[in-house]
């Protein structure tokens, strides 16, 4: 058995000025089909437009609110919604209210650098 505590992980501050804690992924664990991080981002501040060629993601929303993209898709979140992504699309969410937006990130397979590619103009 793994056990990560959030408030003893590791935490990672992200270009996009976001902090992310990985929980459960590739550098706690022998896990690869699948892993688990925390990420705050800030007010105003947005995920770096991306996309993936082998992972898939949930986001879950914590606590705050924003706006998530996905492709051409739109739609406004706030805590208690799950936003799937599927791998090959691209993605971004933006913090649009006033307190920091908390949520819980599950890859599958479990995260890996590598995999993430950049779509900012």
């Amino acid at each position: 058995m793994i056990i990560t505590n959030r408030d003893s992980a590791r935490v990672i501050t992200t270009r996009h000025g976001s902090e992310l804690r990985p929980l459960m992924d590739r550098t706690t664990s022998d896990i690869t089909l699948c892993s688990l991080a925390e990420e705050t981002l800030p007010p105003g501040r947005a995920v770096t437009p991306h996309h993936h060629h082998e992972m898939e993601e949930i986001y879950y929303i914590l606590s705050g609110r924003g706006r998530m993209s996905v492709d051409d898709e739109e739609c406004e979140v706030c805590a208690g919604d799950a936003v799937y992504v599927p791998r090959g699309h691209r993605h971004t969410l933006e913090n649009t209210g006033s307190d920091p937006l908390r949520l819980l990130v599950v890859c599958g397979p479990a995260f890996f650098y590598e995999d993430e590619i950049s779509d900012e103009p």
